[in-house]
């Protein structure tokens, strides 16, 4: 007759399940870090937008934008 070993943690590493949990943990950091990232980029985008705004002619004239331009861009929503 065979013995079986059956070797388990509250059950978890019987199943998979404890590699499974730890992979689910690692998807939702993973998601996180991203959802972070991508706030990062908007509110940079939003603080160059804003510094558009407090430029003087001759200065946006040096980038090529018009004063109508800047304020277009300026007034846009940090999400888009």
């Amino acid at each position: 007759m065979n013995t079986i070993d059956t070797f388990h943690r509250d059950g978890a590493e019987l199943h998979g399940h404890s590699s499974v949990r730890r992979s689910f943990v690692d998807r939702l950091a993973l998601v996180f870090r991203s959802i972070a990232r991508q706030l990062g980029r908007m509110l940079e985008r939003r603080r160059g937008r804003l510094a558009l705004l407090e430029m003087t002619d001759e200065q946006l004239k040096d980038i090529g934008i018009s004063r109508c331009d800047a304020h277009r861009e300026g007034i846009r929503p940090f999400w888009d």
